[in-house]
């Protein structure tokens, strides 16, 4: 399982005057695809911070192809493009309704103890889920 799809329906609040996307909220969507890739992997995010890791972003880009607007129905792809040491790497791709490329994305997160605030090495759990795919 390397991609996770989710359906996202653009809410007005996340629009601008125009009834297009406000940049910003990309980096919510993007979110909500790696939380579900995690998730349809057998992690939840939540658990594994109350088991002392958390993995905030490090790295984020975003290239706009299309602008998405209110109302529409968006499919954000989240990819793993590669797990190495502390690392995780995201790719995303949003498409709308008519299946065109909107936007593309890549993110780099962090395994980190939130004891100490520095990286660590991701959980045997993670590691052993990992091997599966």
């Amino acid at each position: 399982m390397n991609n996770h799809d989710i359906e996202i329906r653009v809410r007005y609040a996340e629009t601008d005057q125009m009834g297009v996307v406000y940049h910003g909220n990309y980096a919510q969507y993007f979110e909500m695809g790696r939380v579900e890739w995690l998730r349809n992997l057998g992690v939840s995010y939540k658990s594994m911070e109350k088991k002392g890791v958390m993995l905030p972003v490090v790295s984020l880009s975003m290239q706009y192809k299309k602008p998405a607007k209110y109302d529409e129905v968006l499919t954000v792809k989240t990819f793993l493009k590669s797990q190495k040491s502390v690392r995780l790497e995201f790719d995303y791709e949003v498409y709308n309704e008519l299946g065109e490329l909107l936007t593309t994305a890549n993110s780099v997160l962090v395994f980190v103890s939130i004891e100490t605030g520095r990286p660590v090495m991701p959980p045997d759990y993670f590691v052993e889920l990992m091997s599966k795919i």
